[in-house]
């Protein structure tokens, strides 16, 4: 192995790309969704058996593995002194139910090259550089989202997410225990030198203007809910409506209120989403006496979201009077804002200036690992194109030549911080 200055490797350090997009095309034959895209929620058969391709990746190349206790995996490749904490690149192998090929998988496989792209040059770091894969970033199966990196930051108690309830009953501990991914390691609790998240856009902003990379500054403020409603089950013939109490109706209510709460701030970024209705009994012939509303507001700026989020504790009082319900926010979460490192999302911009590689600077306007990890750790986000924005979507796409510039940042960005 060798210890070779960066200026050395410069010019002419990329990684393999033909091997970095048969990870890709590995990937989208696991746990594949509607034509085009993938369904492989969080702790599924298909998410065992990505994780085991993954695992079997990294222990073929001589990584070391370990999982924690929420199932958030971990492959480290040694650094010239083991005492330092290490340099981690990571995202998720988890999709949505109908989901992209790429969303939070190009982060993962890009840490995967950089790691053998530094092997194919016998190149030694100072640091320790480890990739992880964060369990059940998406949410889609088990809210809320982004479970596994909040319990290594601290956010949430291991024992709060491993009793974290599917529509099936499942919970993430017993999921856990059935693929085979409930760890032994402890959940965070240990130093991180920095953290880097590579991962397609979500918007359109680089496809549209033809730039490579975007250099991530900060997040969108958002704050989601899982409201409880609270109704009477009555026959939907005789019975008068000056006496329902109708929690189908309370929950679309609540819809439309945060809806209406995105439209008023829409000229200005804003978003306000219904995401999820759930009722019972929902059937025909029968009020629904019990229902589950989830849904969010979001802003680039932070006070313009906290009013967001005032507007909708208000609307909830008023759709509970007007559907003569009861509503409990019986969760709720909150991240986003100035959250990354000065000093890490300037080496991103310098790591692309020094391979000629335009940028732009841009906030994320989805949710993402990094978030959390940025709690604990020095974290800037590395963002490449995504064709029209679209994602979460089976019609989610990118492309070989558009994501490569950003992997490269990504490599010479890890090894810059790696040699300090």
């Amino acid at each position: 192995m060798i210890d070779a200055p960066r200026t050395s490797l410069a010019t002419d350090l990329t990684i393999d790309q033909r091997r970095f997009w048969s990870t890709i095309e590995a990937s989208a034959a696991i746990g594949v969704g509607r034509p085009g895209g993938l369904s492989r929620v969080a702790l599924t058969d298909a998410d065992r058996e990505m994780r085991d391709l993954f695992r079997d990746w990294c222990v073929g190349a001589g990584y070391g593995v370990t999982v924690d206790a929420v199932g958030n995996l971990f492959a480290r490749r040694a650094g010239r002194d083991r005492s330092l904490a290490p340099v981690v690149l990571g995202s998720h192998l988890d999709t949505q139910i109908n989901g992209g090929r790429y969303d939070g998988i190009v982060g993962v496989m890009a840490a995967l090259e950089v790691l053998r792209s530094l092997d194919d040059r016998g190149i030694a770091t100072r640091r320790p550089v480890e990739i992880a894969v964060w369990t059940n970033e998406e949410g889609a199966r088990f809210s809320p989202p982004m479970v596994g990196s909040a319990a290594f930051a601290g956010v949430h108690p291991v024992e709060w997410v491993h009793a974290r309830c599917a529509d099936d009953g499942a919970t993430i501990g017993e999921e856990l225990r059935r693929i085979g991914y409930l760890g032994d390691a402890p959940v965070g609790g240990r130093p991180l030198d920095s953290y880097l998240e590579l991962h397609i856009e979500q918007g359109p902003e680089l496809h549209a203007r033809g730039i490579p990379v975007g250099v991530v500054t900060h997040g969108y403020t958002a704050y989601g809910f899982i409201v409880d409603v609270a109704g009477e089950t009555a026959h939907t013939g005789p019975w008068p409506m000056d006496k329902r109490r109708n929690a189908l109706v309370g929950a679309a209510m609540l819809a439309v209120a945060v809806n209406d709460i995105g439209w008023k701030y829409h000229a200005s970024g804003g978003k306000g989403t219904a995401a999820r209705i759930v009722a019972w009994p929902n059937k025909p012939g029968i009020l629904s006496d019990s229902a589950q509303f989830t849904g969010d507001v979001r802003h680039d700026d932070p006070a313009v979201a906290d009013a967001m989020r005032d507007e909708f504790m208000a609307a909830l009082s008023d759709c509970a009077r007007r559907s003569q319900c009861d509503m409990r926010v019986f969760d709720q979460w909150h991240w986003g804002a100035d959250i990354f490192d000065a000093g890490m999302v300037a080496l991103v911009r310098d790591s692309a200036r020094s391979l000629g590689i335009a940028t732009l600077d841009l906030p994320s306007q989805a949710g993402h690992d990094a978030y959390h990890v940025a709690k604990v750790a020095p974290t800037a986000m590395i963002f490449t194109p995504c064709r029209d924005g679209i994602t979460h979507n089976n019609l989610e796409h990118t492309d070989l030549n558009a994501t490569v510039p950003g992997v490269n940042v990504l490599l010479h960005a890890a090894l810059a911080r790696a040699d300090r």
